[in-house]
């Protein structure tokens, strides 16, 4: 359950599909302006929402045919709005206040567990001893040994490339995940490298370019689940679980291994 409360919501009052077709056209060509008005963007997909939600859970389209039709969709404050208006709870700041409340705790559970987690996560701890920016490295390796503690494989939700590999190979497989692409020359595996770029990859296609921080790019990987009716992967159900009720508080009902979780976290002060 992922507490969708207006997941199909009725159209405007005065206002038919007909009519809302055609604001969404005019929320297109507002788009392919040089210099389009936040306004008139925050207006239009307002008033286009109830079109665009039977669109997108009726007809399944490929994120390519969304990304034509509702360009508007995946600006970042679009993805919050929408987050909003599907839940009406806040994405980012809801995420991100849970994640500085939480992180600290889990850095303490990840070592608590020792080697139990094997090299994928002794690497992580080990950056994070070496880092500069302690707190937002902090948050980063939370988010990175998250699906490592749930015992499920990241595979491709976590990526990272080096920026001189060829463009074409940098989404190869991702069905969905974050992309972070790192400068050549310092890219060690034990040492923290530059990065260069962060995206949000859906179905092999950046849907998200020049995102400001891992913390940002998992909420709004997670918006857009929600904003495109995307059901979250098998192999990282746990974790998508654990942001959701967790870390949004959306549905109190937890599996047995993310209550355990969430208990676990409550242990530490």
């Amino acid at each position: 359950m992922r507490c969708e409360i207006n997941f199909l919501p009725d159209n405007p009052v005065g206002e038919t599909d007909y009519s809302l077709q055609k604001e969404k056209d005019a929320l297109q060509e507002e788009m392919k302006k040089k210099h389009f008005s936040m306004a008139v963007v925050d207006s239009r997909m307002d008033l286009t929402f109830s079109l665009r939600r039977k669109e997108i859970v009726d007809e399944e389209p490929l994120v390519a045919d969304v990304l034509k039709h509702w360009p508007a969709l995946f600006l970042e404050g679009q993805v919050c709005a929408e987050f909003y208006r599907i839940t009406q709870t806040n994405l980012k700041s809801t995420f991100l206040s849970s994640l500085d409340e939480y992180a600290s705790k889990m850095m303490m559970l990840y070592r608590s567990r020792g080697g139990a987690y094997g090299d994928e996560m002794k690497t992580l701890l080990d950056q994070l001893d070496q880092a500069s920016d302690v707190l937002a490295q902090r948050k980063a390796t939370a988010l990175k040994g998250l699906p490592l503690f749930m015992r499920e494989k990241s595979g491709n939700f976590l990526k990272s490339c080096l920026d001189t590999d060829p463009e074409n190979t940098y989404t190869k497989g991702m069905k969905m995940g974050i992309l972070t692409v790192i400068e050549d020359d310092v890219a060690t595996i034990h040492s923290n490298p530059n990065v260069r770029c962060l995206s949000v990859v859906l179905e092999e296609q950046f849907v998200l370019d020049n995102v400001q921080n891992l913390p940002t790019a998992v909420a709004l990987l997670f918006g857009l689940i929600y904003a495109l009716n995307i059901s979250y992967p098998k192999e990282l159900k746990y974790t998508f679980e654990t942001i959701q009720k967790v870390f949004i508080g959306l549905d109190p009902q937890c599996s047995a291994r993310v209550q355990s979780f969430k208990n676990k976290l409550l242990k530490f002060k």
